[in-house]
Order: C-alpha cells, then structure tokens, then sequence
C-alpha cells in the first residue's frame, strides 16, 4: 500500500486542471497568519480510495484530497474537481479528525498492504454527487460537488455542528463597504505556501485542520475573491484546501459563505471561491439540505 500527499496525486491533479482560467486550484493554508482549528469540528477532509495497477478489484492507494464542510447531519460539501475524473473503483470516505494524516500514517501502520481498512478506520464512506453541469464556463464552472454519509455512522465518531449556510444574495446584500468591513476566515486540510529550494518551488506541510483571516477583494456572479496578503493581517489557502469552508461574519453569525476552489500557484495572493449565495448553487444544494 501506499499513501501519497493528495498534492502530487495525478489524478487529482487532472481533476484540478478544470477550474477557472489558468490559476490552479487552492488546496491549503498558509503558515503566516494561520492557526490551527480544532474547534471547528464541522470542518472536514475528502479521503479516497482507488486502484493504479493492473488489479482493479482491489484499490491499492488511499490518501486525503480536499477538504470540506458538513452543512447538516448527513451531507459533506466540497468541490466537484476533488470528485470527478478517477478511476472507476474510487471510493470516497469523509474524516473530521484534526489531524486526518497522523491518522491515517497511524493506521497505515496497522493495517499494512490495505489500503480499504485505512480508510475505514480513519473516515466513514459516501457517495458523491457531483453538479451536473460541471466543468462550466469560467463566469461559473458549477464547481460543486456533496458526499451523501451515512449520518448515524458520523455521529458515532464525531460531534459538530453543521456550517450555517447563507441566504439568498447575502454577500451581494452586504453592498461594497459592507464586503469590505465583513471579517472573513478561510479554513482546510492543505499545504502552505509555495517554498523556494534546490528543486524549486515545493508546498510543505497539510493534513491538519487550520484555519485564517482572509479579507475582501471582489465579488462576482458565481465568485468572492479574498485577499491572502501578509502585510495585511491576512493568511489564505494552498493545495489540499478546495472545497473547504470560506466563512463570514453575518448578522453576528459565522456563515459558509464559499468553499475554496482556485488561486494563484505560490499562494500568496488570492483564494477564488465558489459563492454559496449564488443560484446556481443554491439550486445544486437544494435537494440535499435545507437551505434558509
């Protein structure tokens, strides 16, 4: 068996090649700024199964891949590039263990040559439900994607809360100076910011739970735009962070405004994020939970 950071997965990164323009997808958050979040305990890791050899019938690879958010007793939302373009025999499991990569090294070392048990014993299966019309045009890729978990399973290894979701057009409601003085956090399993090394670039760090302050950028149809800069006060997501949470202080509220999806390759600049506001999504979560 092997288990393999979810950052140099092919196969997921052919699934991350389908977002938005050329940036690439987020997927972890960055070390300035940042702290961990165990108290977020709705904040969870996408884990996969699936098989890369000539024997199908038995899936010889398990890592984390994304992060996401359970917005009610039964329901993991992330994104739909975490879920798609795998191998026919890929599984997925959802863990909201802080620490979901000691879990699983630990249970590796249990386990040996059985990538399934690995996976059982640190996260409960699903099945996905990616948007239909996913890979969209760039103004909206419907970049969306839920795993449906059996929700007594869940309660049997962790207590949370579900993320509350917005209304319809809150972040367009706030207005420009609203956005602005709205504080933001972004939070996920993924890497930090892009290192310079005798190899190049590499992304360091991922699979514990962290969250940071990000801040308001723009706000389009289907998209907010948070700015990561340091000087700022502010930290952001990387890889292994799409389709985590994008939380907003509402109406004195914490609210999953948006779940992570792209960003600028290092880093550094901004995390571009799936409204969840916006009527294309509303109308994709609208069957599995309710919405307000």
């Amino acid at each position: 068996m092997t288990v393999t950071p979810a950052r140099v997965s092919a196969v997921l990164a052919a699934a991350c090649a389908l977002v938005v323009g050329a940036a690439l997808p987020s997927s972890a958050i960055n070390s300035y700024n940042a702290a961990p979040a165990p108290e977020r305990t709705e904040v969870g890791a996408l884990v996969a199964t699936w098989d890369n050899d000539d024997d199908p019938a038995t899936p010889d690879r398990v890592d984390w891949v994304c992060s996401g958010t359970m917005i009610d007793a039964d329901t993991f939302l992330t994104a739909a590039h975490c879920t798609t373009d795998w191998p026919e025999n890929v599984r997925f499991f959802v863990s909201l263990d802080q620490d979901v990569q000691g879990a699983l090294d630990a249970a590796a070392g249990r386990h040996p040559g059985d990538p399934a048990a690995v996976a059982r014993e640190v996260a409960v299966e699903g099945t996905a439900h990616n948007h239909p019309g996913y890979p969209g045009p760039a103004s909206d890729t419907r970049d969306i994607s839920v795993i449906e978990l059996p929700a007594e399973r869940v309660a049997e290894r962790w207590s949370f809360t579900p993320a509350a979701l917005p209304a319809a057009g809150a972040l367009g409601a706030l207005g420009p100076q609203g956005l602005k003085d709205t504080p933001f956090t972004v939070a996920g399993y993924g890497t930090q910011e892009g290192q310079r090394g005798p190899g190049g670039h590499t992304h360091p760090g991922g699979g514990v739970r962290m969250k940071a302050p990000v801040s308001f950028d723009a706000l389009n149809n289907a998209w907010v735009r948070l700015a990561m800069t340091a000087p700022q006060g502010n930290g952001g997501a990387c890889y292994g962070d799409s389709g985590g949470p994008n939380f907003a202080e509402l109406d004195g509220r914490l609210t999953l405004v948006a779940t992570t999806i792209t960003g600028d390759s290092p880093c550094y600049a901004t995390n571009v994020a799936y409204r969840l506001d916006a009527p294309g999504a509303r109308a994709f979560l609208a069957p599995f939970v309710d919405l307000p």
